[in-house]
């Protein structure tokens, strides 16, 4: 059925199986290549974004400089904890009949009953 030839390895196989750092250091020395080549075409790309967005003409800088208020920590701290205290107001709620008025009271312990005598 089956004939009994062996499979006829190629010469790069038997090459690879002497040496197979012959395959495996080039490969690594091409990741590393690639790795160093994309961050630099990474880094381009962000640097012509971020110069992109930081150009602002004359006229748009002495707009933004001539409103510009002095900013104190501490009088935003305060108008923010101020603004917090008027959002709500304390109702008390109506209690169901017979609850006391701090809730309920816990239940007594019960004494062990003794079932052995």
């Amino acid at each position: 059925m089956f004939s009994s030839k062996t499979f006829k390895s190629s010469n790069l196989s038997s090459i690879i199986k002497k040496h197979p750092s012959a395959f495996g250091v080039p490969f690594v020395l091409l990741m590393v290549a690639a790795s160093f080549g994309l961050s630099s075409v990474t880094q381009t790309r962000y640097d012509h974004h971020d110069q992109r967005v930081k150009q602002v003409t004359k006229e748009q800088e002495l707009r933004l400089d001539q409103n510009r208020k002095k900013f104190d920590i501490r009088e935003e701290y305060f108008r923010l904890s101020a603004a917090a205290d008027e959002d709500w107001e304390p109702k008390r709620i109506q209690r169901p009949a017979g609850l006391p008025e701090w809730g309920v009271p816990p239940p007594e312990p019960q004494p062990p009953t003794d079932s052995k005598k």
